[in-house]
């Protein structure tokens, strides 16, 4: 199973991730979770549905103002902030539209996912952006998740 790779990778480095989730709702930290020893290394994770939270969370709404909040813009601010905040190793922004469209958000395709992951030590952004397939929300959630440990097992 990947996040066990991910977690082992981790914890053999000492280092530490943390999440903030809009589309995905928490399923990256959830499945995260999932893996035993995961304490060691998931600081804190935020979902945060709203432009309101995310703001909250420290996203500069400029940004989201400028980019929309659909923008891999958005998803740096998402990743840096949280790992800033829970003072973790690498930070992981997920923001995007599961085939529906967003009344609050109009910019943006329906099906495309935005995923930045920090890296505090070198101040670096490993930047995905996703066409997600019109399936189930818990299947591409999962989709999304997948490709997202893929990425970190390749940078870790």
């Amino acid at each position: 199973m990947k996040e066990k790779e991910v977690v082992k990778k981790l914890i053999v480095k000492k280092e530490t991730i943390a999440s903030m989730e809009s589309c995905t709702g928490g399923y990256f930290a959830s499945t995260i979770t999932c893996v035993d020893g995961s304490s060691e290394v998931l600081k804190f994770s935020a979902v945060t549905y709203s432009n309101e939270y995310k703001i909250k969370m420290g996203v500069d709404a400029n940004i989201i103002n400028k980019y929309s909040v659909y923008s891999i813009e958005t998803a740096h601010e998402m990743s840096k902030k949280i790992s800033d905040y829970a003072k973790s190793t690498y930070g992981v922004g997920i923001t995007g539209k599961i085939n529906r469209a967003d009344e609050n958000n109009l910019s943006g395709k329906d099906n495309e996912i935005f995923i930045s992951i920090y890296n505090s030590k070198n101040n670096t952004y490993t930047d995905m952006k996703i066409t997600v397939p019109y399936k189930p929300r818990k299947e591409v959630k999962k989709l999304i998740v997948n490709d997202i440990l893929d990425k970190l097992i390749e940078i870790l």
